[in-house]
């Protein structure tokens, strides 16, 4: 059941989100789109009864990163019952043999994370067979790998525009909605502007000359809790946020701060009485 009393702790987070995306889209050049960013409450391995709180205070937006996660939580009779208009958001790894799961999901409304013409070719087939012929078309972005970090998924930046051009002329299940990065972790701001962001906005203004796109169709899928604003002010459309309004997440078998702590003072002292003894 959902618990009216978690709604004050999330709701004020969540509001304080709403407000910070607000004014840092003020913030922004008067040569960028007027339009208030999508905010994306990142749910990754929050309860559903956490979902239907944000729900409940006016959150739509819901974004996971993990397949089966996202087939379970979406499919929890709370959240099918007391959100109706939940739209969720795909924004991890997209593997082929999850393609057909994925689009399984309820509400299913935006797949962030294409990173191939291959994958886009699976979704789209896929999309085709599983939903009625009158279904609208899928939603989806197109990730590209700004950083160059081996870790990181998506495109390498040159196959932009041919991969977007793939999608456009040959997926017509599909609808191309813009551009998302994840970027590199921790960049610090006070030596400029985010480079893979700034990779971004490039990516897209080559592809709308390309192409012939309105810069203003194509939106920009980048920041986080702990960049959003500055991603909000360059030009981002649709920011991804967590834990800013969930809290920190919750990992089974992690141990909880205050046992980390003690085992950690365990293990100082265990490393200091070898020590004590080797030197006796």
């Amino acid at each position: 059941m959902w618990k009216a009393g978690m709604s004050s702790e999330i709701g004020k987070a969540l509001q304080a989100v709403v407000d910070r995306v607000k004014q840092a889209a003020a913030r922004r050049p008067q040569t960028l789109p007027n339009v208030t960013p999508r905010l994306v409450a990142v749910s990754k391995t929050k309860s559903p009864e956490k979902v239907v709180d944000a729900y409940q205070q006016g959150q739509r937006n819901f974004g996971e990163n993990y397949v089966n996660e996202l087939v379970e939580k979406s499919s929890d009779p709370q959240i099918l019952s007391l959100c109706p208009d939940i739209k969720w958001h795909f924004i991890g790894h997209l593997q082929k043999n999850n393609v057909n799961k994925l689009l399984s999901v309820p509400n299913l409304f935006m797949v962030e994370t294409l990173d191939s013409a291959k994958l886009a070719d699976r979704v789209n087939s896929s999309w085709q067979r599983l939903r009625t012929v009158n279904t609208q078309r899928l939603k989806v972005m197109v990730q590209i790998n700004t950083s160059g970090e081996e870790s990181k998924h998506g495109l390498p930046p040159e196959e932009t525009v041919n991969t977007v051009k793939h999608i456009i002329s040959r997926c017509p299940a599909l609808h191309f909605i813009g551009l998302m990065t994840i970027g590199r972790y921790g960049y610090d701001l006070s030596e400029g502007p985010n480079p893979d962001f700034q990779m971004l906005l490039g990516r897209r203004r080559e592809l709308c000359e390309s192409l012939q796109l309105p810069i203003e169709e194509v939106e920009l899928s980048m920041g986080m809790s702990t960049d959003f604003e500055h991603a909000i002010e360059v030009g981002s459309t649709n920011v991804r946020v967590g834990s800013t309004i969930f809290g920190e997440r919750e990992y089974p078998n992690t141990p909880s701060p205050e046992k980390r702590s003690k085992v950690v003072t365990e293990e100082a002292a265990e490393k200091m009485k070898h020590l004590t003894v080797t030197e006796q």
